[in-house]
């Protein structure tokens, strides 16, 4: 199986995340032996994924997230408020006229 490259805008988001992670980290003061115990993984693990890793699986991500708290990020990361391009692609679609139909009155 051929392995796969990111392009390069996404190699770039991943390592800002990993850096964001691990400067977290950093600011709490939790060493990454105790980060990795707390998120139940390896040491080589937590180093991959401050590197910003793609091959690390997105669960580890999510673990080390609620480590530090921060979970809650996680549930507007595709929001539909933040997807300006789908958003425009949606109102590209409607209508440009609403017709109201007649309603027959009953004599």
């Amino acid at each position: 199986m051929r392995k796969k490259i990111l392009p390069i805008p996404a190699q770039r988001a991943m390592r800002k995340l990993g850096s964001d992670i691990k400067n977290a980290r950093l600011r709490r003061r939790i060493s990454t032996a105790l980060m990795a115990e707390r998120a139940d993984i390896s040491l080589r693990t937590l180093a991959k994924i401050e590197k910003g890793d793609s091959t690390v699986a997105i669960g580890f991500y999510v673990y080390i997230l609620f480590v530090l708290g921060m979970t809650d990020r996680l549930e507007d990361l595709v929001d539909g408020r933040h997807d300006l391009t789908g958003r425009a692609l949606e109102e590209e679609r409607l209508p440009k006229r609403i017709r109201i139909s007649k309603v027959k009155k009953n004599q």
